[in-house]
């Protein structure tokens, strides 16, 4: 990953060398706007832009959460009100974001939360929210920036994912499957706006010990009796994940942003490549072992 700020620019040898002018746009203070800033990830990073010296439209439902960044950082923040749930207040926050600030050059789509479930136990109205918040939300986000990015020629989209848009643990298939349509949401994103210019990265977090668990970032399903083994067993093995210190990621997210080249996909965390190799293989086996039937189909 090359390093941009400071007197050098380290770049490694399978990465493009920087021109002079990427250096000094690199260099230059960003305007970022995140969703979910009250807590977490989303608090982190923000703080880690606006630490360096960027500016940062932070938005949360709550704005009153956002009163410490204003006493600290005082007018190179921008704190907003956003549901993301309301197309109309998504539009208007990030168009006031780019009025007040007069760019815009970093989203980050971080707001979201989990439904606590099996398949059968979440009712409808529960499924339906959580798309709303963890895939419509950010969709809306995303279409009130995309002109603002286009007209300026340049702009990084960051999704918060996880690394749950690969493969599911039971009892949080609903939250899996948002997180999937997320990535493939991204995934085709990338491709349709790269000759604007645009850049998208999905952040895909593995266990840290932030409050994602905690009550304002987790619903419950009612539980039926059936489901109550798998429910113990699923919950011990969460609370025991060996979880990483979230304010070691903000120095990624900056990195991220600062590279001429950014990755569409970025893991967080220790052990989620490794992981992630051995469900992709367990998959090809089966594709594998298959094979036949599927060539007899093809007709």
């Amino acid at each position: 990953m090359p390093t941009t700020r400071g007197a050098c620019t380290f770049v490694p040898l399978n990465m493009k060398i920087m021109t002079m002018e990427q250096v000094k746009k690199a260099n230059e203070p960003k305007v970022w706007f995140i969703t979910g800033t009250s807590r977490g990830f989303g608090r982190i990073w923000a703080e880690a832009a606006l630490q360096r010296g960027d500016r940062v439209a932070a938005t949360a439902r709550n704005v009153e959460s956002l009163a410490d960044l204003r006493q600290k950082y005082g007018d190179r923040v921008l704190t907003l009100a956003l549901d993301v749930t309301q197309a109309a207040q998504a539009e208007a926050a990030v168009n006031a974001a780019h009025a007040h600030f007069g760019a815009l050059d970093v989203v980050i789509n971080n707001a979201g939360y989990s439904l606590v479930g099996t398949i059968e136990e979440a009712a409808a109205d529960e499924i339906r929210l959580l798309y709303e918040t963890n895939v419509l939300g950010p969709l809306a986000v995303i279409k009130a920036a995309l002109p603002i990015m286009r007209r300026q020629g340049h702009g990084h989209i960051l999704g918060t994912s996880s690394n749950l848009g690969h493969f599911v643990i039971p009892m949080i298939g609903y939250y899996c499957s948002s997180k999937w349509a997320f990535e493939a949401i991204h995934e085709s994103l990338a491709a349709e706006i790269r000759p604007s210019g645009i850049q998208v990265t999905i952040i895909e977090p593995g266990a840290y010990a932030t409050e994602f668990g905690s009550p304002q970032s987790l619903k419950f399903a009612t539980p039926l009796p059936q489901y109550d083994t798998l429910r113990a067993e699923i919950m011990g093995q969460l609370t025991n994940y060996d979880r990483g210190n979230p304010d070691a990621t903000g120095a990624a997210i900056l990195a991220v942003v600062d590279a001429p080249n950014p990755p569409l996909r970025l893991f967080l965390g220790r052990d989620n490549l490794d992981g992630m190799k051995q469900t992709y293989a367990d998959r090809i086996n089966v594709w594998e072992a298959w094979q036949d039937v599927a060539i007899a189909a093809h007709g």
